[in-house]
């Protein structure tokens, strides 16, 4: 099973392709030793060799193991936890001073110094606690560094949903960085409409600047997207690298289920991977489209560390998204499996450097801002992420610590006793956190990178950022951690004048749609003023995204409720990529021509039409693949057949087909999907909600269908007249035979 999981994690799909891969890293394991049993294998900081590695074998013999050894929760006797009991504590500490409404000078700085000195002076657990300070120069005037808010606007919450999270706490990690010009991450799972409506307010904005785009689309909806400041796109996830996100069924409750399009009680499983993204041009493409459903927002793409990394940055940096985040190992949900928190991603030091040297090489660094993330706990945390590279810097875990989470790692039973992991309602009637006591814990971080920053010589974050001159290895008492050689992570640019952060917006990342903007300009105003209007233009390959500009600026204004007015607009020729994504209500396209791949991608009202043109052969293909990805609601009526992974993750939209190609419905949880000819095999992979229709005149459905989690049943009276409706609306729009 173990095998199994790995090769599922890194797409592999045969035991031959497996063997020899060389799919993992070292960490902390000398040269001598991975030289000989695992030739090939990267360590980039070497480690300890045969005898320490023989010391470790006699003494596990000698004690024999413990009962619980500590690999998961944090036990006395066990392996050493950054985010130990004493730890927890020491912060519940701090957030139970605030509670109690202490003045900060009179409690607060002691509170916060003695746990800062407790994170600070542990044993060497991460890479960066075996590195040191280096005084650019004499110490400065505290006064003369930059404000603390001027520090805490690079702060942002890790990725966590609410459904993983109970509305309390989310909503409260929200206000709080809203209030010291943070950002929070919604993560993937949506967010109710009503947050957003709060967004400028000076004291209750619960509006999440950053709304996530991951694998799963969950709540992805043009509306969803229009209120983002930031538009996180999510490859991978730091504590289990290689697979989706997931929520047990048992926190799906009726409101979660609602933001997500989805079944109440059923548990949800995202992709492993984005299924419009098979490509570096592919991500530069869902780039574009949030850039056009969005066109104030800024685009962050969230890798995960490992040796190499920078490569791929380099590739995010020049499909022009405005950020790159680096994820470590050591953060992430409380819900991940123990093998993947203990053997699956590196440490963020290992990912941040090698992203930081890859983007001054190519002059890259300066158009991007690089965030990180992994476990950060301190200000001290804070500045060496800045001296190896970093921008901005992230907190999931120490934030749900600030508003009273004791880490009792019972994040997937849905049984957290402090209200913040949970969606029962006696559960969180417990949850006594704050927006001001999380906002106090992160300026006190703020402050100590001040204090810091004045002891080095430095005024501001800027002066520091990429400065590994700044930072030396140490040496300490454990003689294992003076076996590793941190000399690749403080690596210095060849040459010393490239920029080493980020420095001012690039023009050229302002990408648009043309099209979509020539439509946005002809139709909004016609639509808010009430009017019913008839559009047309002729439309190429390299249009592309249409619609999605009109779309976002609709849903900006009206949310899910549909405009005054309408847009009928008819379209002639060959569509590029995302025709009719993020569209909404009020807005009908009827296209006599074709269209690429991803029609009708995260639509959430309005019509697709596409039809062939009247000198057409028959038996036309008309729209290419992953159609319908994150569809909440909306129609499409497609006179042809289309490509692969039709409606893939549909929640909500209604279709019909004329053919489509493997893996149709693939992890469908709502909507209607009628097929009125061929389909290709594993339908219904996943698919836990909605209903899909299938002409079978040939009998191959059975051998078709993926019957892990749907079953094949003929329709009754009721449905059928459904079915009946559909086809008949179909034939009207398209004239299809």
């Amino acid at each position: 099973d173990g095998v199994l999981k790995i090769m599922s994690k890194m797409g592999i799909s045969t035991v031959d392709s497996y063997r020899g891969a060389q799919i993992f890293e070292a960490v902390g394991l000398g040269r001598e030793v991975v030289d000989v049993c695992f030739t090939g294998t990267p360590s980039v900081m070497g480690g300890i060799g045969w005898n320490e590695l023989g010391e470790d074998a006699l003494k596990r013999h000698a004690e024999g193991r413990l009962v619980d050894a500590g690999f998961y929760r944090s036990r006395k006797r066990g392996e050493y936890h950054t985010k130990n009991d004493d730890v927890t504590k020491a912060l519940n500490q701090f957030q139970a001073a605030h509670l109690l409404q202490r003045a900060i000078k009179d409690g607060h700085d002691e509170l916060y110094e003695s746990f800062a000195s407790m994170v600070n002076g542990r044993p060497p657990t991460e890479p960066h606690d075996l590195l040191e300070f280096v005084p650019a120069g004499e110490p400065i005037p505290l006064d003369e560094v930059e404000p603390a808010l001027n520090i805490t606007r690079r702060f942002s919450t890790g990725a966590m949903s609410h459904g993983s999270l109970s509305r309390e706490a989310h909503e409260t990690l929200a206000e709080a960085m809203n209030l010291i010009g943070g950002k929070s991450n919604c993560g993937e799972g949506g967010e109710a409409p009503y947050r957003f409506r709060t967004r400028g307010q000076e004291k209750g904005d619960k509006n999440s600047r950053i709304k996530q785009i991951a694998s799963g689309r969950f709540g992805v909806t043009p509306e969803y997207c229009a209120f983002a400041d930031e538009l996180n796109i999510k490859i991978a996830q730091g504590s289990k690298p290689g697979e989706g996100g997931q929520i047990p069924g048992a926190k799906v409750s009726e409101e979660i289920a609602g933001l997500r399009h989805t079944q109440p009680g059923v548990g949800l499983i995202s992709p492993p991977p984005h299924h419009d993204i098979y490509s570096i041009e592919d991500l530069a493409q869902l780039i574009f489209d949030l850039k056009q459903v969005n066109g104030l927002a800024d685009v962050s793409v969230k890798l995960v560390a490992e040796d190499g990394v920078g490569t791929i940055a380099a590739g995010v940096a020049k499909a022009l998204a405005e950020v790159v985040q680096i994820s470590g190992a050591n953060g992430g949900t409380g819900a991940s499996p123990l093998m993947s928190i203990k053997h699956a991603g590196l440490p963020w030091e290992i990912g941040l450097a090698d992203t930081q040297q890859a983007l001054v090489e190519n002059k890259l660094r300066d158009r991007i801002r690089v965030r990180v993330d992994g476990g950060f706990l301190t200000g001290r945390d804070v500045l060496m992420a800045a001296l190896l590279g970093a921008d901005e810097y992230s907190f999931g875990t120490a934030a749900m610590i600030a508003e009273g989470c004791i880490m009792v790692r019972a994040c997937h039973k849905d049984t957290c006793p402090t209200g913040i992991a949970t969606q029962r309602s006696h559960l969180r009637a417990k949850f006594a956190g704050t927006p001001e006591g999380v906002a106090a814990y992160f300026m006190f971080i703020a402050e100590e990178v001040r204090r810091l920053l004045a002891s080095l010589g430095l005024r501001s974050l800027d002066e520091a950022i990429g400065r590994v001159e700044y930072l030396r290895q140490k040496q300490v008492e454990n003689e294992r951690g003076n076996a590793m050689d941190l000399t690749p992570l403080l690596t210095q640019p060849e040459d010393p004048d490239a920029p080493r952060r980020f420095v001012a917006p690039v023009d050229i990342q302002k990408t648009r749609s043309s099209l979509g903007d020539q439509l946005l300009a002809d139709a909004f105003r016609p639509i808010w003023d009430g009017d019913e209007i008839e559009l047309s233009y002729k439309i190429n390959n390299y249009d592309r995204t249409v619609g999605a500009a009109l779309g976002g600026a609709i849903a900006l204004e009206y949310g899910s409720v549909p405009p005054r007015g309408t847009a009928s607009v008819h379209f002639e020729g060959s569509a590029g990529q995302s025709f009719g994504a993020f569209l909404t209500h009020g807005i009908e396209f009827d296209l006599v021509g074709e269209a690429n791949d991803y029609v009708g991608k995260g639509i959430g009202g309005g019509r697709v039409v596409i039809r062939p043109p009247a000198n057409d052969k028959g038996d036309p293909v008309l729209a290419g693949n992953t159609c319908l990805y994150g569809a909440t609601d909306g129609d499409v009526f497609i006179a042809g057949s289309a490509g692969e992974r039709f409606a893939v993750r549909n929640s909500g939209a209604t279709a019909v087909v004329e053919g489509v190609g493997d893996h149709c419905c693939e992890y469908m949880t709502g909507g209607t999907v009628v097929v009125l000819g061929e389909v290709g095999y594993n339908l219904g992979a996943g698919m836990t909600g909605g209903q899909a229709f299938v002409y079978d005149p040939e009998a191959n459905l059975t051998a078709r269908l993926n019957t892990a989690l749907v079953e094949a049943v003929r329709p009754d009276a009721e449905l059928l007249e459904e079915v009946r409706w559909l086809i008949e609306r179909h034939h009207e729009l398209t004239q299809s035979p």
